[in-house]
């Protein structure tokens, strides 16, 4: 069952061996997922399903990764020292990919240990709070909106009918284009994607998320669109209290704090 569900950014700036004096201009995010690791540890998730932009995608289908124990790290950004492993829950996946084939939802399986950093900043802060908890790392795909809504709808359907606590997480930075802070320029599609994004994801509005227009998407230069489709498909018709723990732009890319507890 889902026990508890957010979206958090994956910035490497937070982490403090890549950010270094730049996290200072993170301190809204960073007291956000400060605050999300005390309401994870109330809720007691045994397990996390994490959904990332950045692992290995296919184009035709979703994936997940069956390898028995990851080591996520933070080598791309010159990090060798940060290694935070965590076991697979392998049955929970297992049933994933069996649910998904049997409702005629393309899902395939992947199979390494190291994890991308849209995987590791969350867990950095996360698992911190839960020790022994396990993980389920997702992928979206090249699919269109409506087929990661309809994956997040099954998903959840795979999720209740376990005895496993879980919280699903939606890893995703919004557009890289939302003010003049930003280094590959200032939008107003990048900015206008940050107010749609907020406004929708504070109300789980899954219709009005799936209505976005595409040439904004596009534009606005994000990494968060898809996985919060899969999380609102996930959540949907679900009583949930939501609050925006934070939302900042320093350097130009949006970072989003949105925590969904169970009412």
């Amino acid at each position: 069952m889902i026990v508890s569900a957010a979206i958090v950014p994956h910035t490497p700036l937070l982490a403090e061996t890549v950010g270094k004096e730049h996290r200072e201009k993170l301190t809204q995010t960073i007291r956000a997922m400060t605050e999300l690791a005390q309401a994870l540890y109330l809720a007691k998730p045994d397990t996390l399903v994490m959904i990332s932009p950045h692992a290995p995608m296919y184009p035709d289908a979703f994936s997940g990764n069956v390898a028995p124990m990851f080591k996520a790290g933070l080598k791309e950004f010159g990090d060798h020292g940060t290694v935070i492993p965590i076991k697979a829950n392998f049955l929970l996946l297992d049933h994933i990919h069996r649910h998904m084939r049997d409702h005629g939802i393309p899902f395939t399986l992947s199979s390494s240990e190291e994890l991308d950093y849209g995987f590791t900043i969350p867990l950095l802060f996360l698992t911190n709070t839960l020790p022994g908890v396990k993980l389920v790392p997702l992928a979206v795909s090249m699919l269109d909106a409506q087929a990661h809504y309809t994956f997040g709808q099954e998903l959840k359907n795979v999720i209740h009918a376990e005895n496993n606590r879980v919280a699903v997480i939606a890893s995703a930075d919004l557009s890289h284009h939302s003010n003049t802070q930003s280094p590959d320029g200032y939008l107003p599609e990048g900015e206008a994607f940050d107010r749609f994004i907020r406004e929708k994801a504070a109300v789980l509005d899954g219709p009005g998320l799936l209505a976005a227009d595409p040439g904004m998407i596009e534009k606005a230069g994000q990494s968060g669109y898809k996985p919060i489709v899969v999380l609102a498909g996930c959540l949907e018709n679900m009583n949930l209290n939501t609050k925006e723990l934070s939302y900042e732009a320093p350097f130009g890319v949006g970072l989003m704090t949105m925590r969904y507890d169970l009412a």
